[in-house]
């Protein structure tokens, strides 16, 4: 592989990494601020942890997303070893697992089972 699209592809996944993570920093400041917030009104009421750790689960999951898709790039396009391979093996299942623990922790179900909307 030409050296150029070696170094365009560092620099996309680092590209790509970079925004996972801001969107894990942002969403936490984010969170932090909306919870010092209510925390001062008079009128908050104990749904407010829940829509704290909801917004802050969410952000997570997405900055993942961006974090596993700029491993994936770098594992494909730049160092494709078995080693490699079986790093970024271990980092997919590791972030699914997450994945799923965060959904179920947010929702209370199991991403493929249906969903009531009148609960």
């Amino acid at each position: 592989m030409p050296e150029f699209v070696k170094l365009f592809a560092e620099g996309a996944a680092s590209l790509v990494e970079a925004i996972g993570v801001f969107v894990i920093v942002a969403t936490a400041v984010y969170t932090i601020g909306i919870a010092v917030v209510h925390a001062f009104k008079s009128s908050s009421n104990g749904n407010t942890l829940q829509a704290v750790r909801q917004r802050l689960g969410r952000g997570i999951l997405l900055g993942l997303e961006f974090l596993v898709a700029g491993d994936i790039i770098h594992t494909v396009a730049v160092e494709l070893t078995f080693q490699t391979v079986g790093v970024l093996a271990i980092i997919v299942l590791i972030r699914t697992f997450l994945s799923f623990t965060l959904e179920l922790e947010l929702t209370g179900s199991w991403p493929w089972q249906n969903r009531d909307v009148d609960k």
